[in-house]
């Protein structure tokens, strides 16, 4: 596990990709488990550590990632993440096709079917479903695919993939929402900047980290090094 930042109160880490959050039925390793056995062996605790989860991410998308480690903190971050009150979360994707616009903002009403862990966008007026908005700014286009920065201004669930696969630029490697995908494809979806206040402290804190220059992303390998 790769720690980005950590003091007494909260760990900022990266997610590996296609390790979900916490645990579910699939009993894969998650990112819950994992923190806690750092903290365990790190300070050599006799018992469980504390960790309580402030923010998630989508299972195939991989990057930073914080927790909390008192429950103080951890219910001081858990407001701020929902009510997005001083919280800056940028990703990095790669989209099939080229964007023309150099940046734009999406907003849709998404609507997520429980039964079947899928998100889709609906009219305004339907029952159940929440406003979502996000910006971005084309970084690259190379191929007849587009390296984006994207800004979430809102936090649904799996909302970069649907909003974007829903104006017609699906997310390279995206197993649920892309209308061909390719099996065995990685998600090209990276939480790449992340900013909150400190829950002691007060004063914001920025965490940024690259993807490695693997698979789809060493194709923009000179416009991520520019970041």
């Amino acid at each position: 596990m790769k720690v980005l930042y950590e003091d007494n109160h909260v760990i900022v880490l990266i997610k590996p990709y296609n390790m979900p959050t916490q645990a579910d039925k699939s009993h894969d390793p998650d990112v819950l488990g994992m923190v806690k056995d750092y903290l365990i062996q790190k300070y050599k605790k006799p018992g469980d550590a504390y960790v309580g989860l402030v923010s998630r991410l989508d299972r195939p998308c991989a990057g930073v990632m914080a927790a909390a480690k008192t429950s103080k903190a951890a219910s001081r971050l858990t407001k701020a993440f929902a009510d997005h009150k001083e919280i800056i979360k940028e990703y990095l994707a790669v989209v099939d096709g080229t964007i023309p616009e150099n940046e734009g903002t999406y907003i849709d009403q998404l609507y997520k079917d429980r039964n079947s862990n899928t998100v889709k966008v609906v009219p305004k007026d339907t029952p159940g479903s929440k406003y979502a908005e996000l910006s971005y700014k084309v970084l690259s286009r190379k191929e007849d695919k587009t390296l984006v920065k994207i800004r979430l201004l809102t936090g649904r669930a799996h909302q970069i993939r649907v909003q974007f696969a829903s104006h017609g630029y699906p997310l390279f490697g995206d197993q649920k929402y892309h209308p061909s995908p390719k099996p065995h494809t990685q998600l090209a979806l990276w939480s790449y900047r992340l900013t909150f206040p400190h829950p002691v402290k007060k004063e914001p804190v920025t965490v940024t980290q690259k993807p490695a220059y693997v698979s789809v992303w060493k194709t923009f390998e000179e416009d991520l090094q520019k970041l």
